[in-house]
């Protein structure tokens, strides 16, 4: 049996409402908010007494998904180097494509983030830029030039 699709990309967060607001500047929409605890959840996880607030959100076109997680217990464990270079082994990033790259990174600032380094250009094909948003998180930018 193959896979049907990638259902979501799942981020730990310590303030989830800096993360939700973050992302919907970005043009995600968010889908819902729950509470997530009990014994589905610690067997699903392998830890013992979860209890997390999350929060779906979704982009436009309906097809991915976000879920932002911030654990009340247990306790969450921080990453080290929490701000790292991307070569980070495990480093993680969410790429979205944009229109407009200048525009969503001077929107995004605000909320935090900070370029890696510039934007560059791939080409003739695309304008690509890496940024930290709130948690450390890489959020990939890729505005196609046409």
């Amino acid at each position: 049996m193959a896979i049907q699709r990638m259902d979501n990309v799942g981020i730990v967060v310590e303030d989830v409402d800096a993360a939700v607001a973050f992302f919907v500047e970005l043009g995600v929409e968010l889908e819902g908010r729950a509470e997530v605890e009990g014994p589905v959840a610690d067997q699903c996880t392998g830890l013992d007494g979860v209890h997390c607030d999350i929060a779906t959100l979704r982009t436009p076109d309906g097809h991915s998904r976000l879920e932002l997680a911030k654990y009340r217990s247990p306790a969450v464990i921080s990453a080290v180097p929490r701000n790292g270079p991307h070569n980070v082994l495990g480093t993680h990033r969410v790429m979205f494509a944009v229109d407009g790259i200048e525009d969503t990174v001077a929107r995004l600032r605000p909320h935090g983030a900070e370029l890696l380094g510039g934007i560059a250009r791939f080409e003739d094909s695309h304008l690509l830029c890496y940024a930290r948003g709130p948690e450390g998180v890489i959020v990939g930018l890729a505005e196609q030039l046409r």
